[in-house]
This record gives structure tokens, sequence and C-alpha cells, in this order.
């Protein structure tokens, strides 16, 4: 499902993008928003470098984390996304974001913030965490992921996509929807 946001909230010729890309362990968020990054010519955040050690270890070992585990977090993305709109150069964060509440609390940093959800299936989740080499999310943790997840309603900016889609093709989607006007000028 797409929801198309207010001109001011998805980005224009004359504004910079602010946007999540969003979902579970094994979604794309990383290559996704790296790329998207890469063609919006703005920065990119890999939200799993801001997590506490304490964060880490704990996902490391197997246990999920909790809302007070993940608020720090947040706000650590949240300071990253709102200091590069800041600077004009707009940002890219993968960020899970996976509860309403999650997002609000982002929103805070930047009202204008758009989501990009990648929706993909438990299975495809457990066998792209699975195929991961050095990464500290464990397979054992996928379903907590889903039993936390909560995709974005219909009155958030926010963009769904099928997360096993090409990345090329999921990256021309998430920029067009977060500055149309790239769409007239054949420039992403």
């Amino acid at each position: 499902m797409e929801m198309k946001p207010e001109p001011d909230q998805a980005g224009s010729a004359d504004s910079v993008p602010v946007a999540v890309v969003m979902g579970v362990a094994g979604c794309g968020k990383s290559v996704v928003g790296a790329a998207l990054a890469e063609a919006l010519g703005c920065r990119f955040i890999e939200g799993d470098r801001l997590h506490p050690p304490e964060n880490v270890a704990r996902m490391a070992g197997g246990q999920p984390l909790t809302d007070a585990h993940r608020a720090g977090w947040l706000d650590a993305v949240g300071a990253q996304l709102s200091e590069a709109a800041r600077a004009g150069s707009g940002g890219v964060a993968a960020c899970s974001a996976l509860k309403r509440a999650y997002r609000d609390r982002l929103r805070r940093f930047c009202p204008g913030m758009v989501f990009i959800h990648l929706a993909i299936d438990r299975e495809t989740a457990r066998q792209r965490v699975g195929r991961r080499k050095g990464h500290f999310m464990p397979t054992t943790l996928v379903e907590s992921q889903f039993a936390d997840l909560e995709p974005p309603a219909g009155d958030e900016a926010a963009l769904s996509l099928d997360g096993t889609r090409p990345v090329a093709e999921l990256v021309a989607a998430a920029a067009k929807f977060l500055k149309p006007a790239t769409a007239k000028t054949g420039k992403i």
C-alpha cells in the first residue's frame, strides 16, 4: 500500500530528502538505504552502527531488544538525520523502526521524515539473516522482529515495497516517492 505524503514531507526540488528505510532484519535496509542515498546525493546513516555495545551484545546473545533498549538508539538515529537535514545534505537511514511509537520518536527529530518499508516474509528473513557473515543479529531473533513489526499505517508518510524485488527497482520507486520532481527532470 502506498500513501502519498504532503509535498513538504516527501521533499521537492527545493528541499532535501529525509527518509528511513525500515523493516525486519534481512529485508535489505542497508543495501537499499545506501543505494538510495547515493541516488539522491545525500548522506547515508547505518543505524546498526549507532547501537550501543550493550545492545549489540544482547542481540548477539540471542536476546531481543526492548523498547527501553531501543530508545537511546532511536534518538541517535534521529539526531544523525536531523543533523543531515540541517546541513542541507538530506539523509537516508537504515533503521528497523518496527513500531509506530519508534517512528513517532524519530519524527520528533525531523517532522517531515518519510519511511520506506521493505516488506518480506518470515522465511525470506530467516534465509537472508542466516547467510550474513559477521553480523550480530542471529536468525533466532527474526521471529521477535515480526512480533514487534507494526507496518506503517495509512496516515503515515510511508511507502511499502516488496523487499524481494531487485535493489535497483526498489531504489527507483523510493527515489520517485521521495523526490517527485526527479520524474520530470529524469535525474535521480
